[in-house]
């Protein structure tokens, strides 16, 4: 039997845990799963978006885009929306590609954030 992978979780890393959990909230629409100062999660139903805040375990780290996540959405529009309600810049603007409609806005942490939706 060969080697099976999974990918079950990913994380960004925050500045501020708080804002970051407010952030999120408001953008996924739920409330965050396990709350704490170092990490905190997000629950999907095969995956979890956590959030690691590595100045509270002294651990250094470069800022910038380490990790981009993606979300897939079925009405761009609406997602758009949000991301205006939210405030969050958008770095790279609605483009399509391929057979999707992509574009990126930044969290409040700054990190990127990759939105698409299918387009036929």
């Amino acid at each position: 039997m060969g080697l099976e992978l999974n990918l079950n979780s990913m994380y960004i890393c925050v500045k501020d845990m708080d804002r970051a959990i407010d952030f999120y909230q408001k953008f996924l629409d739920q409330e965050v799963s396990e709350r704490d100062e170092i990490f905190s999660i997000f629950n999907f139903e095969h995956n979890r978006l956590c959030l690691f805040n590595p100045a509270k375990v002294n651990e250094k780290h470069t800022w910038g885009n380490n990790c981009l996540p993606s979300f897939q959405v079925n009405d761009i529009n609406l997602l758009i929306e949000k991301i205006h309600e939210l405030g969050a810049p958008i770095g790279f603007p609605l483009t399509k590609i391929g057979e999707s409609l992509v574009l990126e806005f930044q969290d409040t942490e700054g990190n990127d954030i990759e939105i698409y939706c299918k387009h036929d």
